[in-house]
């Protein structure tokens, strides 16, 4: 290659770069401005879970102050519906750099008392300005079990409003 040209290419990158402040040098700013009020609304979603062979979708209500409930189908009720309004729900919490992690507690009917009723922990990202969540489930508790076991799973949520709403 030539030298003069490889000089050149090294002078441009070094002003370009000096011209960046610490923070986006060292890979940008770990505040992206988000929040618990960040998540505010109803949210579709689609679970696959490899380590259950289990699908679910349904739908989750954020406060936008750290709680939610979920509505959802697990794919495996007979009839198949959806579980009752604010049987299932969680807290939640969302990094100023859009990342988060939550909590849902399922609240299974028929469980005998004192037995945990299923959690599941999520942790998640938050794009498109709110309207899209990416989660994958790192561990679940099954009803009745003394602990969590690891998971498989992934989920990605929609807004539930038109454009107009946002």
């Amino acid at each position: 290659m030539n030298s003069r040209f490889l000089k050149g290419m090294v002078v441009t990158a070094a002003i370009v770069l000096s011209g960046l402040s610490g923070p986006a040098w060292a890979g940008g700013s770990d505040d992206l401005g988000c929040s618990n009020a960040t998540l505010k609304g109803a949210y579709a979603f689609g679970v696959t879970n490899y380590a259950f062979a289990l699908v679910v979708t349904g739908i989750e209500i954020f406060d936008g102050n750290g709680k939610f409930t979920q509505r959802d189908y697990a794919g495996d009720s007979v009839p198949a519906e959806f579980s009752p309004p604010g049987r299932e729900n969680g807290t939640y919490t969302v990094n100023p750099d859009c990342t988060g992690s939550a909590v849902l507690n399922l609240n299974v009917p028929g469980v005998p008392p004192g037995t945990s009723h299923g959690v599941v922990k999520t942790l998640f990202v938050i794009s498109n300005g709110g309207r899209h969540i990416h989660d994958v489930v790192p561990e679940f508790t099954p009803p009745g079990a003394t602990g969590p076991v690891p998971a498989q799973t992934s989920s990605d949520a929609w807004k539930v409003a038109s454009q107009q709403d946002d």
